[in-house]
């Protein structure tokens, strides 16, 4: 008895060792593969990266299965328990829900790519980053804080995103200034115009029809007579989201010393205060 308990010891060791060292290898191999071979073969990523990490719950699920089927005593505890299998599913079932929930989810995002790694995504909240490994159970998204967020499947598959590189990365920025009603609007535009054309992210995304009709390299237009201020949007195209922001940042900075040397107004809001005896 006491040979035949040292020999499904050893049994479960060996199981579970060989479970180790083959979930490491596959994902090993599935990474070196994906971060390797994935564009040259021009795949999606995201599939060997959802496999990678449903490798390991895959074998240790398929040893934990064998180890009860060779093992009389644990076998006939298996069959005790699915003998009271009625009130055991509602409990597990009711404990797994969202964990079934999330995986189904992962699935679903899977097949029907809202989004993939790499892509740069932005939540209704603010929240936005890239998107680095989609598992089992979550997504994870790497902030421009570089801080790591981690959100469930079953979460993120009902959230209303914004996914900045779905189809085509190229950015559209709008860029809003505020000039005051004295200043020249002809001369505003005409600098915010050559300050954008002098970036070097700026990008000319015409077609041969917009040129033809001679529409403006960029698109410059009043948007707004407010308060205390003329409101005049640029439209500029650029590569990437990253890129976008950067442009914006720069061209605030330089319209605003153009403006500065030229004489065009940034207004502060004005107020008319009346005084009453």
């Amino acid at each position: 008895m006491k040979a035949e308990t040292i020999k499904y010891m050893i049994l479960i060791a060996v199981v579970i060792s060989i479970a180790i060292i083959s979930s490491l290898i596959i994902r090993k191999i599935l990474s070196v593969f994906i971060t390797k071979y994935a564009k040259k073969l021009k795949t999606d990523p995201t599939n060997f990266s959802f496999l990678k990490n449903s490798v390991g719950f895959i074998i240790y699920t398929s040893a934990l299965i064998f180890i009860f089927l060779k093992i009389p005593y644990l076998k006939s505890v298996g069959t005790a328990l699915f003998a009271g299998a009625g009130i055991l599913a509602v409990v597990v079932g009711f404990a797994s829900q969202k964990a079934f929930s999330n995986i189904i989810s992962g699935i679903f995002i899977l097949l029907f790519k809202p989004f993939k790694m790499s892509d740069v995504i932005e939540f209704k909240d603010g929240q936005k980053g890239t998107v680095e490994e989609i598992t089992l159970r979550h997504t994870i998204i790497k902030d421009y804080e570089n801080r790591r967020i981690v959100i469930p499947n079953s979460i993120i598959s009902e959230e209303t995103i914004i996914n900045s590189s779905i189809h085509d990365e190229k950015i559209k920025k709008h860029i809003v200034f505020g000039i005051s009603y004295d200043s020249d609007i002809d001369l505003a535009i005409s600098i915010i115009h050559d300050e954008i054309l002098k970036h070097p992210l700026y990008i000319e995304n015409r077609t041969d029809e917009d040129k033809i009709t001679n529409l403006p390299s960029v698109v410059i237009r009043v948007i707004n007579l407010g308060d205390f201020s003329v409101d005049i949007k640029a439209y500029v195209w650029t590569n990437s989201n990253d890129d976008a922001f950067v442009l914006k940042c720069d061209i605030l900075k330089s319209v605003k010393q153009r403006f500065d040397r030229e004489g065009i107004e940034i207004p502060f809001p004005y107020r008319t205060i009346v005084m009453k005896k």
